[in-house]
């Protein structure tokens, strides 16, 4: 068995020139996530998604791992997306990938936290590694 040098990975996006029909979508949302979180490994424990008035949706699924959450812009293309996962079998950069080619993300502002290293005796700290993409998802159906 392979040891961690991290109790989890907190992946923080910013999705932009997403497609605003999928973002002001709770149902479709709530979809997208749930098949995330299937392709990313992770044990679906509960969720819950709203529509803001007029447009906007917040959303989470808690899974056994941790969580996968999102705020929406939809009148923007924007969402923000946060992935946390803890433990070694799950995957939440696929399921990062799944939700930003289901948005049909154009671009993808990635910030990976490493979480919960160990330093001294009782003292965690964090490592941050960011890249941005064009992902050009946006023609795909």
């Amino acid at each position: 068995m392979m040891l961690m040098d991290t109790i989890g990975y907190h992946y923080v996006v910013e999705a932009s020139g997403c497609d605003p029909e999928v973002l002001k979508d709770p149902n479709r949302i709530r979809e997208i996530f749930m098949n995330a979180a299937k392709t990313g490994n992770m044990e679906i424990k509960a969720s819950y998604f709203f529509r803001f008035s007029p447009t906007g949706v917040s959303g989470v699924v808690i899974v056994a791992e941790s969580h996968i959450s999102v705020h929406t812009w939809p009148e923007e293309g924007y969402a923000a997306l946060d992935v946390y996962t803890c433990g070694e079998k799950a995957d939440p950069e696929k399921a990062v990938d799944y939700i930003l080619e289901k948005f049909r993300a154009q671009y993808a502002h990635v910030s990976e936290v490493k979480r919960g290293i160990k330093e001294e005796e009782g003292t965690f700290t964090h490592m941050i590694l960011t890249w941005e993409e064009k992902l050009d998802r946006r023609s795909e159906k």
